[in-house]
C-alpha cells in the first residue's frame, strides 16, 4: 500500500510593473501584472493523496498513424513512458481516438489508480494499439471529458496527440466541445509528423489552458510526453482565476498572458461581482506566469490619483464560501504634467508588447507566405526577425531563420526562402507564441 504524502500548499505572490503616470486627458493604463507560485510539492515520485490529479491520455490511431510505421510506435512507447511517470494515487485512463474514441485502459467507464499493478496493466494494453479509421478529435475529448468528470481530484488534465486534420467531424462540433470542456479539465496538444492543421491543435489547447507543440520526429515522442506528465505531476492547485477589480466609470480594455507563452484571455472574462471580473489561468504548480492588463479610466486633471484596478488570484473555495484571495496587486493612475514621467514605458510592458507583436507578425507572414504574398510576408517575417533580435529570443530567431535568410536583423531586412522544409515552417507557426522573459540587467 502506498504511504500517500500531502503535498504543501504552493504560495501565491502577485507584482504590478506600470508607469503609472499619465498625460492631461490620458485614459488607457497598461500594466504586466506577474504572479508566482512557490513552496509546493515538485515533480515527484511521491505519491500524492487519492483524488489529487486525474490524467487521460488520448493517443490518435487513425490509419494515418502508420504510414510511417515508426508512428504509431513512437506513440504506444512515450504514451508508456508517461503512464511510468504517473505518481501513485493518481487516477489516469487511455483512450484511443479515430472517428470514434475507445478506452484502451482500463475500460471500465473510469479511471483507473496508478500504482505499480495498474501502470504494468496499461502498458501491456497499449501493446493491442494498432491504427484504422478516420479522425474526430471532438469525440476524444468528450470521452475524456466524461471520465474525468467521474473524478473528484482537484488537479484534471488531458494529454492529446494527433498526426492529422480532424476531417471527420464538422468543425462546429468540434467548437462546441471545446465550449464544453473549457474550465473542467486542462489539456496539453501535440502534433506528430506533419499532416496535421496547427491552428487545430493550437486551438485545442488554448481553449483547455494548455500547451501545444510539433514532434516532427516521432522517436522524439517519449521524450515529449515524458516533460509533459512531469508538468502534470508538478501541479498542486487548479481553477484559479485572475480578478480584476475596477472602480465605477473604469473598463478592462484586454487582458493577455504574455510569458510564457501569449495568450488572450480577454473573451473569457466571467462575471464576479458588478465592478469585477475573473479571467481563468487553469492549474498552477512551482512556476511564475505574466499578464498584460489594459484598463481605461475616467479622465482626470493633473495631481489626482486614482486606483485603476485591483488585481487578485484567487480560488473557488468550499461550497457555500467565498473564493479564497491567494495574492493581490494594485495597479495605480496618477495625472502629471512632467512629460518625461509621462511618456516614460515602462520596461517590462515595452517588452511583452513587443513579445505580443512578434508572434502576431510571424502568424500574418506565414499566412501570407501561404497565399503567394512575397511583399507581405517578407515585410511581416523582417519585422519578426527585428522583434526577436531586440527582445533577446534567440529560439524563436533561430525558427526564423528556417524560413528566411536574414540579412539585417536589427533593421528586420530579409529575404523568403525559395524551399522551405513543412516542419520548420509548422514549428515556427506552433511556437510563435512562446516568449523570452525581460533580461535582467
Amino acid at each position: 500500500m502506498a504511504n500517500f504524502a500531502k503535498p504543501s500548499a504552493p504560495r501565491f505572490s502577485v507584482e504590478v510593473y506600470q508607469n503609472e503616470f499619465l498625460a492631461e486627458g490620458s485614459r488607457d493604463v497598461h500594466a504586466i501584472v506577474t504572479v508566482t507560485s512557490t513552496g509546493g510539492a515538485t515533480a515527484t515520485r511521491t505519491a500524492v493523496a487519492p483524488g489529487g490529479a486525474a490524467v487521460v491520455i488520448m493517443v490518435d490511431c487513425s490509419g494515418s498513424m502508420e504510414y510511417p510505421p515508426d508512428k504509431m510506435r513512437g506513440a504506444r512507447e512515450a504514451t508508456a513512458a508517461a503512464v511510468d511517470t504517473l505518481r501513485d494515487g493518481t487516477a489516469f485512463a487511455v483512450i484511443a481516438g479515430t472517428h470514434v474514441a475507445k478506452e484502451v485502459f482500463p475500460r471500465r467507464g473510469r479511471l483507473a489508480i496508478a500504482d505499480a499493478t495498474t501502470r504494468a496493466q496499461a502498458k501491456e494494453a497499449l501493446r493491442g494499439l494498432s491504427s484504422g479509421g478516420g479522425t474526430a478529435i471532438g469525440t476524444w475529448l468528450r470521452l475524456a471529458d466524461g471520465l474525468l468528470r467521474g473524478s473528484t481530484a482537484a488537479i484534471r488534465h488531458g494529454i492529446l496527440l494527433t498526426d492529422g486534420r480532424n476531417e471527420h467531424e464538422d468543425p462546429a462540433v468540434l467548437r462546441a466541445t471545446l465550449d464544453a470542456c473549457a474550465g473542467r479539465f486542462t489539456c496539453d496538444a501535440r502534433g506528430v509528423g506533419t499532416d496535421w492543421e496547427v491552428k487545430e491543435v493550437t486551438g485545442i489547447a488554448s481553449a483547455l489552458l494548455g500547451t501545444a507543440d510539433i514532434v516532427a520526429d516521432p522517436a522524439r515522442l517519449t521524450a515529449d510526453f515524458t516533460h509533459m506528465m512531469e508538468n502534470v505531476m508538478g501541479k498542486e492547485v487548479a481553477d484559479v482565476s485572475l480578478r480584476l477589480w475596477t472602480p465605477v466609470g473604469a473598463e478592462v480594455l484586454y487582458v493577455k498572458q504574455v510569458a510564457p507563452a501569449v495568450q488572450d484571455l480577454t473573451g473569457r472574462r466571467t462575471e464576479a461581482s458588478p465592478r469585477a471580473g475573473d479571467y481563468p489561468t487553469g492549474s498552477w504548480g512551482d512556476e511564475s506566469r505574466e499578464y498584460h492588463v489594459c484598463v481605461r479610466v475616467p479622465g482626470a486633471a493633473v495631481g489626482q490619483e486614482m486606483l485603476a484596478a485591483r488585481a487578485a488570484l484567487v480560488m473557488p473555495g468550499a461550497p457555500g464560501e467565498q473564493p479564497a484571495v491567494l495574492a493581490q496587486g494594485l495597479v495605480r493612475a496618477v495625472w502629471t504634467d512632467d512629460l518625461a514621467a509621462s511618456t516614460a514605458i515602462n520596461p517590462q510592458v515595452a517588452h511583452y508588447t513587443g513579445q505580443a507583436e512578434l508572434a502576431q507578425a510571424i502568424q500574418q507572414g506565414l499566412e501570407a507566405r501561404k497565399l503567394g504574398d512575397v511583399g507581405g510576408a517578407t515585410a511581416k517575417l523582417g519585422r519578426a526577425v527585428q522583434l526577436a533580435s531586440s527582445s533577446g529570443n534567440a529560439d524563436t530567431a533561430k525558427l526564423l531563420a528556417k524560413v528566411v535568410d536574414v540579412v539585417d536583423a536589427a533593421a528586420g531586412t530579409v529575404r523568403l526562402k525559395a524551399k522551405v522544409a513543412d516542419a520548420d515552417e509548422m514549428t515556427l507557426e506552433t511556437r510563435s507564441t512562446q516568449t523570452v522573459r525581460v533580461r535582467k540587467s
